[in-house]
């Protein structure tokens, strides 16, 4: 059993087509609508959490793909830019999902993108944008 979380970007064309009833009867996956941005007459995109048998999930992707819809895991478009945090700790603070935490003993922070669940909080509290989301 896997868990992911992916953003799915939809075309006008596809906007209408019930893609979470598919994930569902066709792949057995449970979804989880995290973020969505969907409009009839531009492009849209939803960020899902999604559940099942890898071999279901990797499937799943080919029929999105199939239906023109592009698929892309969030951990490629968060990222945490080391470099430049102060390790301050704001982020860890407001995550929700735990996906920044500080580790110990060294008290310094940890980003698990697999926790991520794009709220951006963390975003809002980093004082030097170590943290950026390209939704």
């Amino acid at each position: 059993m896997i868990s992911k979380n992916v953003i799915l970007r939809f075309s006008p064309e596809v906007v209408g087509e019930p893609i979470v009833y598919l994930l569902v009867k066709e792949f057995d996956l449970v979804p989880n609508i995290i973020k969505a941005s969907v409009n009839p007459d531009k492009q849209g995109y939803i960020l899902l959490s999604l559940t099942g048998e890898e071999e279901n999930y990797k499937a799943s992707l080919k029929r999105l793909e199939e239906l023109g819809i592009s698929v892309q895991c969030l951990m490629e478009r968060i990222k945490w830019h080391e470099e430049i945090c102060t390790q301050c700790g704001a982020c860890t603070a407001v995550c929700p999902s735990l996906a920044l935490s500080i580790r110990r003993p060294e008290m310094a922070i940890r980003f698990d993108s697999d926790k991520c669940v794009a709220c951006q909080m963390c975003i809002q509290a980093c004082p030097v944008n170590a943290v950026t989301l390209d939704l």
